[in-house]
């Protein structure tokens, strides 16, 4: 064997390895997830700089190595089927080829490609300093951008359009299997839920309602005040001028009780009340929070888009939408969802369908009502007397307690079939 074919064997070799180098970037740093790289990163492993940097933009790296794998199996390829075709001829080309190929699939794709996939973390820290290298360097890189842009014009559109890499509902789905291996606690799971689920809330959503709203007149006194404050328990309260419509402050329990340590228990709570805050029924309640941590202030009033109040708001009802019912020595229960025997369950009407939905298991349509109460009022349009029932989806629900014009608590049931007085919908 000639010096000349000895080194063209040697290259086809060097090829071949470096082939299933490259096999083992591309499957290490397709499989690894950017917020494993940035946890490397942050432990101060080698190489986990230029992996994080890699899987900022994944294609910038991937796309030279596909491109060098495809160099490699044709040169090497190339390079045998002339050394063997001037003993062999056409057949020894055919030989050579299906060696080859048995070779570059075993050791240049399989092997590689499978030690990525068992240890990914170590093979795409190995891997990512040669490819962020390979990645700029200036003729790999222009020669990659040119030939994208020759595939771009072959497919139909614009090329590939960069999109989420973990939607929400794949983000949920982890946590549920992060559940099922006890990597993280049932209570963990939902806090996650709840906080994809913040980003979404506006205040309407949360608020306690305008016939919820306990306020005081301006005019009061200090005492009735206090009184008012001790009977329901409230460190705040708004005041009123001339109706709800018309919330010209919040008078502090520890105001009312400083002036009436001083003796001014007739003067009138307009002289103790301070500035109250004003939100859109719309606005964010991710973003309210945060307005609420800078700027120190825990209550504001939610108007709606006529200026009027609608509610108000509490940094406490912000805090329970991600944590939970918050229930203290002054709150009396009144729980928004109670099993009853036989499978009815009765909620609250104030209770959000998204709720309802997420514990029951129902697809109870939502629109421009948040509520259950706000369902059956839409369902049936009009006020409901009580024990009246309206018949949704194989669902029958009872408004069990009208006060006023405002339902108070929803019975929800699944009868065999529905009476004779239930409107069907």
């Amino acid at each position: 064997m000639s010096t000349q074919e000895i080194l063209a064997l040697a290259g086809a070799a060097a090829l071949v390895a470096a082939g299933a180098f490259l096999a083992l970037a591309e499957t290490s740093l397709t499989h690894l997830p950017r917020s494993k790289a940035l946890a490397l990163r942050e432990e101060g492993r080698r190489g986990a700089a230029s992996l994080a940097r890699l899987l900022a933009h994944r294609e910038r790296g991937l796309n030279p190595v596909l491109l060098l794998v495809v160099v490699c199996h044709l040169g090497a390829a190339t390079l045998v089927s002339l050394m063997v075709e001037s003993y062999l001829g056409p057949v020894g080309i055919a030989v050579a080829t299906l060696v080859l190929a048995v070779v570059i699939f075993v050791c240049a794709e399989a092997a590689p490609k499978t030690y990525a996939l068992l240890h990914t973390e170590r093979s795409a820290l190995i891997v990512a300093p040669f490819v962020d290298l390979l990645a700029r360097f200036p003729p790999v890189r222009i020669v990659t951008r040119a030939l994208i842009g020759l595939s771009n014009l072959v497919l139909p559109g614009k090329g590939r359009r960069a999109g989420p890499v973990v939607s929400e509902e794949e983000l949920l789905a982890l946590a549920d299997v992060a559940v099922e291996a006890d990597v993280i606690e049932v209570e963990e799971r939902a806090l996650i839920r709840s906080i994809i689920d913040f980003g979404d809330t506006v205040a309407r959503e949360v608020m306690v309602p305008r016939p919820d709203m306990v306020t005081v007149d301006a005019g009061a006194t200090v005492a009735f005040t206090m009184e008012t404050v001790i009977a329901n328990g409230y460190s705040r309260i708004p005041v009123q001028a001339e109706g709800i419509d018309d919330i010209v402050g919040l008078v502090y329990a520890k105001d009312l009780m400083r002036a009436s340590r001083e003796g001014r228990t007739s003067a009138t709570v307009h002289t103790l009340a301070r500035s109250a805050r004003f939100v859109p029924e719309t606005k964010r309640v991710a973003e309210l929070m945060r307005e609420m941590q800078a700027e120190k202030f825990h209550m504001a009033i939610v108007i709606d888009e006529y200026g009027s109040t609608a509610g108000l708001v509490t940094l406490e009802d912000l805090i329970e939408e991600l944590v939970g019912e918050i229930v203290d020595e002054f709150d009396v229960e009144d729980p928004l969802f109670e099993p009853l025997p036989g499978g009815d369950v009765r909620v609250a009407a104030r209770m959000a369908l998204d709720e309802l939905n997420d514990l029951l298991h129902l697809e109870l349509p939502e629109g421009d009502w948040d509520t259950v109460g706000g369902l059956v009022f839409n369902l049936l349009g009009h006020v409901p007397s009580e024990g009246e029932s309206v018949a949704l989806d194989g669902l029958v629900l009872r408004a069990e307690r009208v006060q006023g014009r405002r339902i108070g608590r929803v019975r929800i049931t699944k009868p065999e079939e529905p009476p004779a007085d239930v409107v069907a919908s």
